[in-house]
C-alpha cells in the first residue's frame, strides 16, 4: 500500500470515529441511558457469574469508563493516522495533544445542545486523559516490539 493511501485509510478511520463520537452525544438523555443500562446489565451478569458482588458497579462508573476508553482508542487511532504524514515529532505530539483536547472539548459541547445532556469540563479532562493514555500504550507498545526486535508488518498498513 502507498504511503499516500495509508494516510486516507487512518484519516478517514480518525474521522469517522470521531463522528462516532459525536453521534453518541447526540442521543437524548434517554437513550444515552438506555445504552448504558444495557451494557450495565451485562457487566453486571457476567461479574455476579464469576461469583463477584456486582453491586459495586453502577450506571456512572459504566458512562466513565466508556468515556475513558472510547479516547483511549481515538489516541491510538490518532497515532497511526498522525505517524503516516511527514511530519516532524514536535509537530506530530502538537497535533495529537490538539486533536486529543478539541475532539472532548467539542463532543461536551455538541451535548449542551441534547434534550437532557450536560456538557461537563471533568468528561473533556477524563477524555484527555484516555486520549493520553491510548497514545502512551501505542508509544510503550512500539518502543517494546523495536526492543524485542519484532519486525514492523503494519508499515504496509
Amino acid at each position: 500500500m502507498t504511503a499516500k493511501r495509508r494516510q486516507y485509510l487512518w484519516s478517514a478511520a480518525a474521522v469517522l470515529y470521531v463522528l462516532f463520537i459525536f453521534s453518541n452525544s447526540m442521543k437524548t438523555a434517554d437513550l444515552s441511558s438506555a445504552d448504558s443500562g444495557a451494557v450495565l446489565k451485562l457487566v453486571q451478569q457476567v461479574l455476579t457469574a464469576g461469583g463477584v458482588d456486582s453491586t459495586i458497579i453502577t450506571e456512572h462508573v459504566i458512562r466513565k469508563t466508556a468515556h475513558f476508553t472510547e479516547y483511549a482508542a481515538l489516541g491510538i487511532l490518532l497515532c497511526l493516522c498522525f505517524r503516516t504524514f511527514a511530519l516532524s515529532l514536535d509537530r506530530r505530539v502538537l497535533s495529537q495533544v490538539l486533536v486529543s483536547f478539541l475532539v472532548p472539548f467539542t463532543d461536551e459541547t455538541i451535548q449542551l445542545f441534547v434534550a437532557g445532556r450536560s456538557g461537563q469540563i471533568s468528561d473533556v479532562w477524563l477524555d484527555c486523559a484516555g486520549a493520553a493514555f491510548g497514545t502512551v500504550v501505542f508509544m510503550a507498545t512500539g518502543r517494546i516490539l523495536s526492543r524485542t526486535g519484532v519486525k514492523k508488518r503494519d508499515k504496509k498498513l
